[in-house]
């Protein structure tokens, strides 16, 4: 996984929270990151319809969408984040061992299986949440055993 998700997740929540046109200086500085990386960012959100853009000296970018509604798996559609996978896939498919040759791809099945429960959770968190958690106003975070879940307060 790339940091682009949390790039997008982080500059949606700020210009939400602005509520108004932020450049893409303004949103490296708050992001930590450099206003090249956030404009590669900001295009694909962009083409996903979740910003919109001015040009000119107070140009830059806005939230487009409702705070509500937008999911993280809005977000994470619109930057292509994949976010459980192998780095390096065990075996070869060509030995004659069955071990060794079928490794792979049952390995690929348990990931795309948590990428599918992944996804799953991101449709229950919007950006609206994760300003109210920041703020402390709306879901928050809770975890029971191995589970991470939101509760209302």
């Amino acid at each position: 996984m790339t940091g682009e998700f949390a790039i997008a997740v982080h500059a949606l929540v700020y210009l939400n929270h602005k509520g108004c046109c932020l450049s893409s200086e303004e949103l490296a500085k708050n992001v930590c990151t450099n206003p090249a990386r956030i404009r590669m960012v900001m295009g694909k959100l962009k083409a996903a319809g979740l910003v919109a853009t001015k040009e000119g000296s107070s140009g830059g970018y806005s939230f487009t969408g409702d705070p509500g509604a937008v999911t993280l798996l809005d977000v994470s559609e619109a930057v292509n984040a994949r976010f459980i996978g192998p780095a390096w896939r065990s075996g070869d498919m060509d030995m004659e061992c069955l071990i060794a040759s079928g490794m792979a791809n049952i390995m690929d099945g348990i990931y795309s299986d948590m990428e599918k429960q992944c996804r799953r959770h991101l449709r229950d968190i919007t950006v609206g949440d994760i300003d109210g958690m920041i703020f402390k106003n709306k879901k928050t975070l809770t975890t029971q055993g191995d589970s991470i879940y939101f509760k209302v307060k």
